[in-house]
């Protein structure tokens, strides 16, 4: 996805993006964070309020605390052991938090757009991707939860070649870091000891979409610690895969299976694409968002069999909630879902948010036949009201309002990946207003 656009009179533009609304959920269920636009929310459940997000580098320049980000969120992320939390995106920032005190402990500049982080089991690194494929690595090391911190950088450790890395994961040992982009590849990488030499060492690719990879997540149970990956797609199926050999070992064709067709009107017909993806801590349940579907998809994962399957279908039909991305914590049994749009460069835009819960969200010792899970009604949630009014920035949205947000969380989930196409004039042009013009060594 390009910096730049060109309009009829040939004048260079920044592209208009909308950009979809993401939830982050603290790993022993202590906060929520959602961002919409450039508006990070965070709401601490254990004590029942709002959390005031504190940047000292905005404190000193007597910027306002609500716009610690100066353009739109693409990626949040909290920490396996919940005391840091990272966020990034648009404005070219990784902010990286310490969820004790909630202070910004460092801010790193990145070269581009960042499109995907991570955080290593122990919290030692922070991994971010950006938009020309480079995956870079900040080593935490010495960062104190309430002093700002401005001097790290950002060490490229691989990259994708000029594909967009949708997504970063570290698996559960911390071996490897799994890396996915829009041109159908998931690359597999041993972490090394001292990754800020580099990581040089591929140790497999996962290769069988058709379509852009926009979402990892990690299956795992005690009997099988190790894991297997699970991936989502624009081609709409959810694959598992033994990573460690980039073997593929199942396919569910959610769009399918679950009886949802996106027509476009024309002779092909395209199935919605998988926008995220959220596994229980047992590995016994996936949780699927699909992008035009008014809900969410649960798929039963059989670790020992080494397969997935549709286990239940949940409609929010009467509130047309498309979920734009999905949370969960490892102790509770409660998936967070956010829909939201924000297009911040229309005056007259505001940033729309909805969050819901679903309650039995664990499959463990219970019978396929007889799991049920259900939508929580907004006073049953964890926070209640409270956190509503946090996360959402009100407690009611017009039916109106909804369809429209519904509408456009389509459209952004739709073209958010999909390569663009120039015409050869247009591409010659494009390349020529470049910004990134690199360095000629001789």
């Amino acid at each position: 996805m390009e910096d730049t656009n060109i309009d009829d009179s040939g004048d260079k533009i920044r592209e208009k993006e909308i950009a979809p609304a993401l939830i982050a959920v603290h790993p022993t269920h202590q906060s929520v964070a959602v961002a919409v636009g450039s508006d990070l929310r965070v709401f601490n459940i254990q004590e029942g309020c709002a959390v005031t997000l504190v940047d000292e580098n905005d404190v000193a320049e007597r910027k306002p605390s609500t716009n610690l980000h100066k353009d739109s969120i693409r990626a949040i992320r909290y920490g396996a052991n919940g005391k840091l939390f990272v966020s990034a995106g648009d404005d070219k920032l990784v902010k990286i938090w310490a969820t004790d005190s909630w202070h910004c402990i460092s801010t790193v500049e990145s070269e581009k757009r960042v499109s995907a982080v991570a955080l290593s089991s122990d919290g030692s690194f922070v991994c971010y991707a950006d938009k020309f494929g480079v995956v870079y690595v900040v080593d935490t090391e010495g960062f104190s939860g309430k002093q700002t911190s401005n001097n790290k950088k950002g060490t490229p450790i691989l990259s994708h070649y000029c594909s967009i890395i949708t997504s970063l994961e570290f698996s559960p040992d911390g071996r490897f870091i799994i890396s996915a982009d829009r041109d159908f590849k998931i690359r597999v990488t041993v972490f090394p000891k001292n990754p800020l030499d580099g990581a040089h060492e591929i140790q497999s690719f996962c290769l069988g979409h058709t379509e852009f990879v926009s979402c990892l997540a990690f299956v795992c149970s005690q009997d099988y610690p190790q894991g297997l990956l699970v991936s989502g797609s624009g081609d709409s199926t959810v694959r598992m895969w033994d990573f460690i050999s980039g073997s593929l070992l199942d396919t569910c064709v959610v769009g399918n299976e679950a009886g949802f067709l996106e027509s476009d009107g024309k002779e092909d017909e395209c199935l919605p694409a998988v926008t995220d993806l959220c596994a229980t801590n047992d590995g016994s349940l996936v949780a699927v968002a699909l992008q035009s579907f008014p809900g969410i998809i649960l798929l039963s994962c059989n670790i020992c069999a080494r397969s997935l399957s549709v286990l239940q279908v949940i409609s929010i039909s009467e509130e047309a909630f498309i979920p734009t991305s999905l949370g969960s914590a490892s102790i509770e049994q409660f998936l967070w879902m956010v829909m939201g749009v924000s297009s911040l460069r229309s005056s007259d835009s505001i940033s729309l948010a909805r969050v819901r819960v679903l309650s039995g969200f664990c499959k463990s010792s219970i019978a396929t036949v007889e799991y049920k899970a259900s939508i929580l009604d907004d006073k049953d949630i964890p926070g209640g009201e409270s956190i509503l009014q946090k996360l959402q920035g009100t407690l009611s949205i017009q039916k109106q309002v909804f369809s429209s947000a519904a509408e456009a969380v389509k459209t952004a989930m739709r073209n958010l990946l999909i390569k663009k196409q120039y015409s050869a004039d247009k591409r010659e042009y494009r390349k020529r207003g470049r910004n990134d013009r690199k360095n000629k060594h001789r």
